[in-house]
Parts: C-alpha cells; structure tokens; sequence
C-alpha cells in the first residue's frame, strides 16, 4: 500500500491513530495493575500495533500514526487535571520502562526493511 494518498490509505492512516490512542490508554492501565507481566503485556500489544501498521501502509508513516496515537493518551493520562491530581500516576519504573520501551520498538519498526526493499541479485533475475 505504497504510494500516493488514496482515500483507502487516508482511512488506515487514521485508523493506526485510533489504535494507537485506545493501545496506549489500553497500556497506561494495563502497566499500573500488574508491573511485570502488565508491562510485558503491554509492550507486546504497541509491538503488534507498530509492525501491523508497518505492514499494513507499508511505510514507517504506518508506524508513525501508531505512534502519535499511542503518545496522544500519554500525553491525555498524564497531565495533571483541573483539580490538582492526575489520571494515571507515573511514579513507578514501570511507567518509564513503557515509556522507553515504546519508543525502542517504535524506531525499531519505523526502520525494519520487508521482503520488498530488500536488492535483487543480478545474478538471479527478481520473480
């Protein structure tokens, strides 16, 4: 699904958006309940949601939507609301670990090269 914006493409784009929010509120939850297995838990959901938007735009922009998306609930969950408390606490290493987690496998995804991109041999002709 490489090439120009299409009206399909526009649609996936902002589909990774609502992922990303939902994944990322989804994860904030999810590492507060149960620190180690919770962080594992949600380490791999944002992994499934960056390489499936990888694979799905083709383009790092896949994962970049994600991305956005995942760093909109971070940003909505963790600013201190009109009242003087926050949503969502980031006080454990937990949160952190999410944090720097998240963005590893962010570029990790962003700069991956598929079966496509890779050179053709000019001693085997491409099929």
């Amino acid at each position: 699904m490489s090439g120009t914006l299409t009206p399909g493409r526009i649609a996936v784009l902002l589909g990774l958006l609502v992922a990303g929010v939902l994944t990322g509120g989804a994860g904030w939850l999810v590492v507060d309940l149960w620190f180690p297995g919770g962080l594992v838990l949600a380490l791999l959901a944002l992994f499934g949601l960056f390489l499936g938007g990888r694979i799905a735009v083709g383009t790092g922009i896949g994962v970049g939507m994600g991305v956005i998306g995942w760093f909109l609930a971070y940003v909505m969950l963790g600013v201190p609301r009109a009242e003087g408390d926050f949503l969502l606490s980031s006080a454990g290493i937990g949160m952190y670990a999410y944090l720097l987690g998240g963005a590893v496998l962010a570029v990790m995804c962003a700069t991956m090269r598929g079966p496509a991109d890779r050179p053709v041999s000019a001693a085997r002709p491409g099929r």
